[in-house]
């Protein structure tokens, strides 16, 4: 599922919807994904897990960040680490946010024609 480009600019990846508010520039290679994440103001993403590492930065802006029992505000130029399986959530602040996301191994459900990232059970 390698895409067949090496470089990519800016406004050359596409820019996907994950849910209402919440917008990304996704590429990947065989076992590692990366994104700018764009996340509007007072907007969440609710709380869920998944069995990839996730790390990542602050891009812009500020959000409240809660991974597991540990809630932290980070702003531009914070760093966060998720663990698999970790139930986390994210709440951008009147400012809104952007992140830049990278997951071991990649999402697979993120590059789906049918994006359905957070369809509650």
């Amino acid at each position: 599922m390698i895409p067949d480009q090496y470089f990519h600019g800016e406004n050359s990846v596409e820019k996907r919807e994950l849910l209402p508010g919440v917008f990304a520039r996704l590429i990947w290679g065989e076992k590692i994904m990366m994104g700018t994440i764009d996340i509007n103001p007072d907007t969440e993403v609710p709380k869920h897990s998944h069995p990839h590492e996730q790390c990542g930065r602050v891009l812009e802006g500020a959000a409240w960040f809660y991974v597991g029992d540990d809630e932290q505000l980070l702003v531009t130029g914070d760093h966060y680490v998720i663990p698999g399986d970790v139930e986390h959530r994210v709440v951008a602040t009147e400012n809104g946010c952007v992140v830049l996301d990278i997951w071991s191994p990649i999402r697979e459900d993120y590059i789906k024609d049918d994006v359905g990232f957070f369809k509650m059970e």
